[in-house]
């Protein structure tokens, strides 16, 4: 009888709470990976993609290609940017927080500025 209240409660907890048995591949989506000083970059867009569990832009930037993490879908609707805004091709300026590790071109976007107009992904973050 006590194994299968812990089984039920296992059950239960992963159910309500699956990121605890996401484990450290599940840090990747916060802010820990990244420096906490701010980063600028500017590039071509190559590649948008914007879905779950947040979007990503592959940039080209002075030869290199960077991603940029952008944010979840109803964080990038409420910025304005969409689709129609990241065709391959488009300058666009990244402000936001890169890896720590410098090996690696990736950025977390906080502001995405595409021919002037800024789309504030995390308008509380500076």
């Amino acid at each position: 009888m006590h194994s299968r209240r812990l089984l039920m409660a296992g059950i239960l907890a992963a159910i309500l709470f699956p990121w605890l048995a996401a484990g450290p591949a599940a840090a990747h989506h916060g802010w820990r990976w990244a420096e906490d000083d701010n980063f600028e970059i500017t590039g071509v867009i190559r590649e948008a993609k914007l879905g779950n569990p947040h979007g990503l832009l592959y940039l080209d930037v002075k030869g290199q290609r960077w991603t940029a993490e952008v944010g979840q879908p109803w964080r990038n609707e409420r910025a304005g940017l969409s689709n129609a805004r990241l065709v391959p091709g488009t300058e666009v300026t990244i402000r936001g927080h890169r890896a720590k590790d410098p090996k690696e071109l990736l950025i977390k976007a906080e502001r995405v500025i595409i021919g002037g107009k800024v789309h504030d992904l995390y308008p509380e973050r500076d």
